[in-house]
């Protein structure tokens, strides 16, 4: 074969761990080649002694297409006339122990519908996108001073049409799209597309990094959800998993017969929790596979943001293994894997570079450093980290019965202080709601209405505390029982008042966020909160400010714990005048006691919490109130 220079400078940064785009080079593409049409293959295998192209059109018989050898670091290609677009097809490859696997294509962009294994020749370029308002609307937004509201999903379990048979993406964008869109939402988040071979694993455990799974469709379908969701006004993240890839034979697991996109170590490969392989992040020609497997999902699908799935196995070589055994330090005689943190920051790096306007959001559930700073000040170069220790200790608080949360009163506070040190999202994930956890709703105490009041108010305060916002699917109406991955949610509860409501007050209050900026706008800077009181832990009671850029507009929000009501309570305010309360998750529209503030709430002229005047209200039951300033008025005069 003979190579251009192009061709050459490509496969020259390919090796060296720089070619962004190498899905470009790799992987089976429609081409014409001395005036035939036909497919070029191209695979990276330096152990192998032999590979051939097998598929339905030479009857899986390796002897007939033969690939060649580019180079001496193992890339192999061959071009075949006549193939096109929907070819089925294999990499048979010789080892160099003797023995003859069949592998799908690591860079394949389609695959066989499970339980078929085969790769599918499948071009990009054949979409007429219809996005341009959206995108260029993100290229010039400000994300960290905007509203986001996120709502994950698992579209096979979202709805179906029966067990493990599902929707196309087409059927799910004229199903879903509506639904998150009259809901309030800013963002859906998908939980992994990329071709896997067990349902159960819901895309977590992958052979195909850039083939959109079949279950639901051909990746054409996949850009129309996506396109559909951008004409609608609704951003698109994709989970993605770089930091470990299952064991199916079929996939990258030994794919030339020795170890070469794991770790060739067992004790830094293996995550053995999971039953997968870790990366090898430092080797260069795996750095630019992963690499270009995020920018293309960003690029080729259009997709806005990336959640990074558990980046702490990717830091830690000690993740998951209580055996100090099962891991070597590294060279320093630390557990930090190295290679990964520089692997991390390199794929920050050149993904901003290439896509600059995007989300890259770490799963990180430890305390490492500056996860979401650039890497030029020392940080791992995402823009937003998921606030692990918020959703831990909320949830623990949440489900104790009430009486006792005054002994665990730090549990709602502790997370102001360190609420700014990352760009944060609050997550309430599948995770959370899943494998005997228990639904969000059915981990509140107390009695039926409570446990209801309670959501409302965990709800409320999710999205009154600084940091964006993430919910599963489901929780919005209060699903009673957890995650049933193999069922469709239960909307039959939606004949229910109590399921009814809850899906009605999630409406409100995205409307409520949308409509303050107080709740987003700073809600990465400490500008954004002040605590009004803080330490009312006999109670249960906070109270805080959130506010805008503008000094005027500003929302006071009180939360009640408990199921007691306090009448005549005083609250302290940051400006003198009349103050409304413009949302009570205790109304009675929302299956509230009532227990709101109807009347116009007057300030007095009289310190109180350290604010220079205060107010007097009524604080309903496990409830939030919002209160805003509606006139800056003459204060009434009143005593301490």
């Amino acid at each position: 074969m003979v190579l251009d220079m192009a061709l050459e400078h490509d496969i020259y940064l390919f090796h060296q761990g720089n070619l962004r785009y190498s899905y470009k080079l790799m992987g089976a593409h429609l081409s014409e080649e001395n005036g035939l049409q036909g497919v070029r293959f191209t695979v990276w295998a330096p152990n192998a002694v032999q590979i051939s192209v097998v598929g339905l059109f030479n009857e899986w018989d390796g002897r007939c297409h033969p690939m060649r050898k580019v180079n001496d670091n193992g890339i192999w290609s061959t071009f075949i006339p006549g193939l096109d677009r929907g070819c089925l097809y294999k990499y048979e490859v010789l080892t160099k122990h003797g023995h003859i696997m069949l592998k799908s294509d690591p860079y394949a962009f389609s695959s066989e519908l499970r339980p078929n294994t085969a790769s599918v020749v499948d071009p990009l370029q054949y979409y007429d996108w219809k996005d341009d308002d959206w995108m260029l609307r993100r290229e010039n937004r400000n994300m960290y001073e905007s509203p986001m509201s996120i709502y994950e999903l698992h579209l096979g379990s979202w709805k179906y049409i029966e067990t493990e048979v599902f929707y196309t993406y087409r059927e799910y964008a004229d199903m879903v799209i509506p639904y998150v869109k009259e809901m309030g939402y800013t963002h859906i988040e998908l939980l992994p597309l990329t071709e896997h071979p067990f349902d159960r694993s819901w895309g977590y455990q992958a052979t195909g990094y850039y083939s959109v799974t079949s279950r639901y469709g051909s990746p054409d379908d996949l850009r129309y959800f996506v396109d559909q969701c951008h004409q609608n006004g609704i951003g698109v993240i994709l989970d993605w998993v770089p930091g470990h890839f299952c064991k199916d034979q079929h996939g990258l697991r030994r794919f030339d017969g020795e170890p070469l996109y794991e770790y060739a170590n067992p004790a830094k490969a293996e995550k053995t929790q999971w039953g997968t392989l870790t990366f090898d992040f430092g080797r260069n020609e795996v750095q630019s596979f992963l690499i270009s497997n995020a920018i293309y999902w960003l690029k080729e699908y259009h997709i806005d943001g990336l959640r990074v799935d558990a980046v702490a196995s990717m830091l830690y070589l000690d993740f998951g293994k209580e055996d100090s055994n099962d891991w070597e330090p590294n060279e320093y005689g630390g557990r930090e894997n190295l290679e990964a943190v520089a692997f991390i920051k390199k794929m920050n790096e050149a993904i901003f570079e290439e896509v600059p306007d995007v989300l890259m959001m770490a799963e990180e559930s430890t305390a490492w450093p500056l996860v979401s700073a650039p890497t030029y000040l020392g940080g791992l170069g995402f823009n937003y980290k998921w606030n692990m220790g918020w959703m831990n200790d909320m949830l623990k608080y949440m489900e104790m019965d009430p009486v006792h949360r005054k002994y665990h009163h730090n549990l709602i506070t502790f997370s102001l202080f360190y609420a700014f040190s990352e760009n944060f999202v609050l997550p309430i994930s599948h995770d959370e709601v899943v494998h005997g956890k228990k639904s969000l709703l059915n981990k509140m105490p107390g009695d039926y209405w409570q446990k209801f009041a309670n959501l409302r108010a965990f709800l409320a305060y999710m999205y009154a505390h600084p940091g964006k916002k993430l919910l599963f699917m489901g929780s919005e109406f209060g699903q009673f029982d957890e995650w049933k991955d193999l069922e469709d949610l239960d909307w039959e509860l939606l004949e229910y008042d109590s399921h009814a409501s809850t899906q009605q007050y999630m409406k409100q209050l995205h409307h409520l966020y949308h409509d303050h900026p107080a709740l987003w706008e700073l809600d990465h800077d400490e500008k954004g909160f002040e605590w009004i009181d803080a330490n009312n832990y006999e109670q249960s009671i906070i109270s805080f400010i959130r506010s805008s850029r503008y000094a005027h507009d500003q929302l006071v929000v009180v939360c009640n714990f408990t199921p007691n009501v306090y009448h005549d309570y005083k609250i302290g305010v940051p400006q003198a005048g009349v103050y409304e309360e413009v949302f009570s998750s205790d109304a009675t529209d929302f299956g509230g006691s009532g227990q709101t503030n109807g009347l116009d709430l007057t300030t007095c002229d009289a310190p109180w919490q350290s604010q220079q005047q205060h107010i007097t209200m009524t604080i309903p039951p496990l409830a939030v109130s919002f209160l805003k300033r509606v006139s800056a008025t003459t204060v009434r005069e009143g005593n301490v």
